[in-house]
């Protein structure tokens, strides 16, 4: 057990450097671009109350926006500009997350610099003003290097609150530590996590060192520390760079995913069948449904297991139900007239969404079918995903039959079903192909009115690749070769609390049994 303990731990943090790099780069340059705005906005703020009120009040504005709220409002505003101007603006990845972590990292700055250059000794300034200095000279020999401590203080918070928030960039498909704890929160694969929150405290802790080591030689007028200081931090960005520097895009293949276990792996097969087809692969993990099914059609993700259900509802805002084959063939057509994006096939199961009760409840209560739960409901919790309850989907359920829960909480996926098991909810809204539905003996309740639609997955494959023929050819195999029975199988291996695989181990499990 300790053997397999610590092989955990040696894979996961195998993953942090690369990560660890994407990371730095990103919270660098939202530091380094945060400064260049917040300190000439602090001049003009110290020398203008009206000024100071307009950009203090917006940064503390922008601080009373969850983080993950405001990456997630840069996506449509990107998207609209994408449309406009073209490629040289994308909604996923670097861009969002920078000018999300810029805006950050003002207040701190701006607010200490402020109070910094209010807190100079007005004789100091008058004596200035006396021996006929200009303002410039004022600033540069004699506010500056007074407020300089504070600036710095300011500057030390604004690292450590960037450095954390840039794990939330996972979110919007940019590479970082964040990648690690969102894929072992899913996974419940706690090495993951344990990497990436580590990984994070310790660059936030040592560029606070650096910067605190800067501070103290900037109060002391010690210029070694000041210039040992400042060329760690440079020389960890450099380093920090250099795993880019060989990358050769044409043959990079980005596979993307949702956050769920069955994503991690589908991705991890669809990627080592690339690797041995002498293809690189990057993976962008943990985007939600609307953002990778657009990441696919701009070209920033190339790859990605959809589901006929999510598109047919979501994106083509279908409220008809057609049976399986009819819904595949007009998914198919759409995607490719309106996103130019290749719907390679489907993978052969489906993962709708079901409603699953405890055991007891089914027999006790007599519950069979959505019929019989509407009945119960008034008594019952409802425990969910943090999508199923703003997608059309609960709407048509809803009004297919009258149910009306006594209280509806939302979960992270994974926590779902230890959520129904402990009696925290009485019925969730389960994936058909997760196998703790069978692990745990839930009961699945039919639909008679048919109110889910069909769930097939589905391979999608980007526009400007679908004339790889060799990339397709690598894919092809995959069509129709995935049974449910085996997927839930190899998503219990992920997800299970004992003897627990990572998503890697049990795609190799999956491509073994299936000969893929």
């Amino acid at each position: 057990m300790s053997d397999l303990f610590g092989e955990a731990f040696i894979e996961s943090f195998g993953r942090v450097p690369e990560l660890l790099a994407e990371h730095i780069q990103l919270a660098f340059s939202a530091l380094a671009l945060g400064l260049v705005i917040a300190l000439p906005l602090a001049v003009w703020a110290a020398r203008s109350p009206v000024v100071a009120r307009i950009a203090l009040s917006f940064a503390s504005l922008i601080q009373t926006i969850p983080a993950l709220a405001l990456l997630a409002l840069f996506y449509p505003l990107l998207l609209v500009l994408n449309t406009l101007l073209g490629d040289i603006i994308t909604p996923l990845g670097f861009l969002p997350s920078l000018l999300a972590l810029i805006l950050y990292a003002l207040l701190p700055i701006l607010r200490n610099a402020v109070t910094g250059l209010h807190a100079v000794d007005p004789a100091l300034t008058e004596a200035a003003d006396g021996i006929g200095m200009t303002s410039a000279q004022k600033l540069r020999l004699v506010e500056a290097p007074l407020a300089a401590p504070t600036i710095m203080a300011g500057i030390r918070t604004a690292s450590v609150w960037t450095i954390g928030a840039a794990t939330l960039s996972t979110t919007v498909g940019q590479p970082s530590l964040g990648d690690l704890i969102f894929a072992g929160l899913q996974t419940q694969n706690w090495s993951l996590v344990l990497a990436g929150c580590l990984s994070s405290a310790a660059l936030a802790i040592l560029v606070d060192t650096l910067l605190g080591m800067v501070e103290y030689g900037i109060a002391h007028r010690s210029r070694w520390r000041i210039w040992t200081g400042l060329g760690l931090l440079a020389l960890g960005l450099v380093v920090a760079l250099l795993p880019r520097g060989g990358g050769d895009d044409a043959n990079t293949i980005v596979i993307g995913t949702k956050r769920f276990s069955e994503q991690y792996i589908l991705a991890r097969v669809v990627g080592q069948r690339l690797e041995e087809a002498g293809y690189a692969v990057e993976y962008r993990e943990g985007l939600g449904s609307a953002v990778l099914f657009q990441a696919v059609a701009n070209g920033d993700v190339d790859i990605s297991v959809d589901y006929a259900g999510t598109i047919w509802t979501n994106e083509m805002e279908r409220t008809d139900r057609k049976p399986r084959g009819e819904m595949l063939e007009e998914i198919t057509s759409w995607v490719d007239s309106e996103h130019g994006t290749l719907l390679v096939g489907a993978l052969g199961f489906e993962n709708t969404y079901a409603f699953a009760v405890r055991p007891e409840d089914a027999e006790r209560l007599g519950l069979e079918s959505l019929d019989d739960l509407a009945r119960v409901s008034p008594q019952f919790t409802f425990g969910t995903d943090l999508e199923f309850l703003e997608r059309p989907e609960w709407k048509a359920v809803k009004a297919a039959y009258p149910l009306r829960f006594k209280e509806e909480r939302a979960f992270e996926p994974t926590f779902m079903y230890r959520a129904l098991s402990s009696g925290q909810a009485d019925v969730i809204s389960a994936f058909s192909s997760d196998g703790r539905v069978a692990a745990y003996n839930f009961v699945v309740l039919s639909d008679p009115e048919g109110a889910v639609p069909s769930y097939d997955a589905m391979l999608m494959l980007t526009g400007k690749r679908r004339e790889d023929a060799k990339l397709v050819a690598a894919l092809k195999p995959l069509i129709g070769a995935i049974p449910v029975e085996k997927m839930r199988a190899a998503n219990y291996r992920v997800d299970r609390d004992e003897d627990k695989q990572s998503p890697s181990e049990a795609a190799r499990w999956l491509r073994q049994e299936l000969g893929l």
